[in-house]
């Protein structure tokens, strides 16, 4: 079974033991091991799988959270021949490792 979940303005489709990489958030006081996420999009495989509009009721998926890592570097070059402007940045976003733990429909 898998399920299509949304976090941070982007969607994943996990199954059980997955490992992903999320944005970064702040965590409940005394729940700093485990990630759930509930704006579940699709759960389910083929004929008994259920859609949502937007998000399927009473659905969730639990995550274990492995690690905090930083994501690639992304650089941003802009450049205007010929008028002296030249801008160069770069960009590392924050990432929590998660590891599925388990789908609830």
């Amino acid at each position: 079974m898998y399920a299509v979940i949304q976090d941070g303005g982007k969607q994943y489709r996990v199954e059980s033991g997955d490992t992903i990489y999320v944005e970064t958030r702040v965590l409940p006081e005394g729940n700093q091991k485990h990630v759930v996420f509930d704006h579940v999009l699709m759960i389910g495989e083929g004929a008994k799988s259920r859609i949502g509009s937007p998000f399927v009721e009473g659905a969730k998926v639990t995550a274990k959270l492995d690690d905090k890592v930083r994501g690639p570097k992304l650089e941003i070059n802009k450049f205007r021949r010929r008028k002296g402007y030249k801008l160069h940045k770069g960009h590392r976003q924050n990432l929590f490792k998660v590891t599925i733990d388990k789908i609830q429909a």
